[in-house]
Formats: C-alpha cells, sequence, structure tokens
C-alpha cells in the first residue's frame, strides 16, 4: 500500500518540475514512506476528455489515491493555473477523494506573478474533494532548477531547504495522521 501518491499533473516529461518531484521522492523514501507516482499524461487521453469514471485505468489511478495517506499534487502553472490535464484527472475523483488525506501541492511557473495560483486556483478544488488537511504548499520559478548534462537536475539550496521543510511537515502530519486512525 502506497503511503504517499504522487499526483503529476504535467503534460511534458522534460519540465524543470520534475526536479522538484525528484527531489521529493527521494527525500521522502529515505524516510521510509512508499511513493507511488501517477502521471496524468499517461492515463488515456480520450477517458479524461470524456470523463469515463469506469475506465480501468482512471478505476486503478483513484484506487492509489484511494489507499494513499499523503497526496502529493505537482503541476506546472500554464495561464495562471495549474494544468488542463490535472484538473481533468481530479473532476474523476470521487466526491470525497481527498478526504482524510494531507495534500501538498507542489508548483512550478515562469515567474513569481503566479505564486498564489496554488491558494487560489488549487485549493478551492481540493476543499471541494474533501480534503481538510492542506499544507501550504512548494512553489519555485523554472529558473531556479537546472537540468544536469548527465541527467538530472540541480536545485538551489534555499529551494531544497523550502522543499525539506515542507516534506519534514507531510511526514509529521501523515505520522500523527495515521497514528491517530489506529
Amino acid at each position: 500500500m502506497p503511503d504517499i501518491v504522487i499526483l503529476n499533473g504535467n503534460p511534458s516529461s522534460t519540465s524543470r518540475l520534475n526536479g522538484l518531484i525528484e527531489y521529493a521522492e527521494q527525500a521522502l523514501r529515505q524516510k521510509g514512506f512508499a511513493i507511488e507516482q501517477i502521471r496524468v499524461a499517461d492515463l488515456p487521453a480520450d477517458d479524461l476528455v470524456r470523463a469515463r469514471f469506469d475506465s480501468p485505468a482512471i478505476a486503478a489511478a483513484n484506487q492509489k489515491v484511494e489507499k494513499s495517506h499523503g497526496i502529493i499534487i505537482a503541476s506546472p502553472v500554464f495561464k495562471a493555473s495549474y494544468t488542463g490535464i490535472l484538473k481533468a484527472y481530479l473532476d474523476l475523483l470521487p466526491q470525497k477523494g481527498l478526504q482524510h488525506k494531507v495534500v501538498l501541492p507542489l508548483f512550478i511557473g515562469g515567474s513569481l506573478a503566479h505564486l498564489l495560483a496554488i491558494d487560489y486556483g488549487l485549493k478551492p478544488v481540493l476543499s471541494a474533494l474533501g480534503a481538510r488537511y492542506l499544507l501550504g504548499g512548494v512553489y519555485a520559478v523554472d529558473q531556479w532548477v537546472t537540468r544536469l548534462p548527465e541527467g538530472g537536475y540541480s536545485l538551489p539550496e534555499e529551494l531544497k531547504r523550502r522543499l525539506d521543510e515542507s516534506l519534514s511537515e507531510l511526514g509529521s502530519a501523515l505520522h500523527l495522521s495515521v497514528s491517530s486512525s489506529l
């Protein structure tokens, strides 16, 4: 059973957002969490566009979300909002699909001008899905994440510090959440 599911709402497999996701995944695995990633772009496009709730691929993704304790929602910001593909998937989650989950947003965008996309764009949708424990999230600017020639990404120390703080908060909240449900 995965402890944490990363909902990767990025339509591009080469985005710098992957640097944030990889960093988070590695840090959380080192803390003993099981991580599973759902790349929304890998789900059948026709099922997403036509809102096929009965799609086997959508049902399998929803089951992973249901069994998890924590959710990381990762997305680039385009035109002041998270991606449409992420919204298409969120629309296919059950009405209370994020109830009892600890949720951490990780966003990346072209400038700080879209910093509030998490608060004004994403959080109302998450709240409608039953999420009550929404962490502040981390917003990064594309320029802060460097692609390395040998593969992988380099993050500046300040961004690592902010990610570490948010991931630590996520870990603490998950430990509290799991122990209180026993």
